[in-house]
């Protein structure tokens, strides 16, 4: 086989959307199908503040709703995900249904996970092992099934891991496993108004990061590549009309699917410098992770200039760049970032530089810079941070 002929693995996970005005009632009956009668939801207080939002949820799901957890916290701090652990012990729930952001969507699947193993999280979590490569334990349990009504977007929709974070060592746990993928979304319009304009933004540029560093990868997976283009021309087309009418539905509904896309396509070609940065820098900053992504995402990618030069054409592809070179294509991005007000350098977002060597630590344990096209040491990692700072 010649080394320019496709060859690729691509899986296609079962998965339901439902969207639209109906959406719920379309979610009940599929739950109705699948034989499920105690449903909890894992949601943020904010969800819950919104009352006619709340009753529209609680009035959908009628008698099948057994419980309702509003105790979800930024970055899915490990005690509160133990405290949503227990509560679907104590409401014996046979469904889980996560409301809201991507902490809600981690937090549901972590406590499912803690749940059905047993165990304590540093014991199931991604470790490095002695040869010095991370190594995810095979977590064997059956798992509730997951559902996620979201109020904004995230690439978390889709995926089959984790990550929580230990708030006395500051690291950041993952836990992996395909059993614990949701089911299907439903993008219902009352709720998907419930989220700030700012919160639906920030999250809107990790879906835009994540697509860009999708297509920046060494896999050539071509169904991948249309998920993750399209995911981006999304968010190019749709963030703009969200801040020109921040109460419209349609900009927040498709920003939404293209999460979903974006999700969806990186899974197959992995994750990327800047969110695995991000991870570390994030709990540092005084900006929302998509932000710190964001803000990281020219320099993740002038790093993997001299990896993958071919791939710089996808995203020019989108952007409609006057040529593919690397650089004409980092500068585009980095002027759509502009136009999306990202600031440009981590002190602007209250990162400390004496937090750059711990945050270069941290990140080198991701999972997700595993499937870096050119995987950064230490010292290089600290130099793009400071670069960034």
């Amino acid at each position: 086989m010649s080394n320019d002929e496709l060859n690729l693995r691509h899986i296609t996970p079962a998965f339901r959307t439902f969207a639209g005005g109906d959406a719920l009632r379309r979610f009940v009956k599929q739950l109705d199908r699948d034989g499920l009668t105690r449903a909890v939801i894992i949601t943020v207080p904010a969800i819950l503040e919104h009352q006619d939002a709340a009753d529209h949820l609680r009035n959908a799901l009628g008698d099948r709703l057994v419980g309702i957890f509003d105790g979800v916290v930024e970055h899915s701090p490990v005690p509160d995900v133990l405290a949503a652990r227990d509560f679907l012990a104590e409401k014996q729930a046979d469904v889980v249904v996560a409301v809201g952001g991507g902490s809600a969507v981690v937090t549901a699947r972590a406590a499912s996970i803690l749940l059905a193993e047993g165990k304590d999280v540093r014991e199931l979590c991604t470790q490095r092992a002695a040869d010095g490569s991370l190594t995810s334990p095979k977590l064997s349990a059956p798992k509730l099934p997951q559902w996620v009504i979201p109020s904004t977007p995230t690439s978390a929709y889709a995926k089959a891991g984790a990550a929580v974070r230990d708030p006395e060592t500051g690291d950041r746990l993952a836990l992996f496993d395909p059993k614990i993928r949701a089911q299907g979304i439903v993008l219902d319009p009352v709720l998907a108004g419930t989220a700030p304009e700012g919160l639906v933004r920030s999250a809107s540029l990790n879906v835009l990061s994540m697509a860009v560093e999708g297509l920046l990868s060494r896999t050539r997976d071509p169904l991948a590549d249309a998920l993750l283009a399209h995911a981006l021309r999304a968010v190019k087309r749709w963030l703009p009309e969200l801040k020109a009418d921040p109460a419209a539905t349609e900009p927040r509904l498709q920003l939404m699917l293209a999460a979903l896309m974006s999700g969806q396509g990186s899974d197959s070609t992995g994750g990327g410098l800047a969110q695995a940065l991000a991870h570390a820098v994030g709990p540092r900053s005084a900006a929302p992770n998509g932000v710190v992504e964001a803000l990281l995402l020219p320099h993740s990618m002038r790093f993997v200039t001299d990896v993958v030069p071919d791939r710089f054409g996808l995203i020019g592809d989108v952007l409609r760049t006057v040529d593919s070179s690397a650089e004409v294509v980092v500068e585009a991005v980095e002027d759509l970032l502009a136009g999306f007000e990202v600031p440009t350098r981590l002190r602007d977002v209250s990162v400390q530089e004496s937090a750059l060597a711990e945050a270069a630590d941290h990140a080198r344990d991701d999972w997700f810079i595993t499937a870096v096209p050119r995987v950064p040491n230490h010292e290089e990692i600290l130099d793009l941070l400071r670069n960034a700072w």
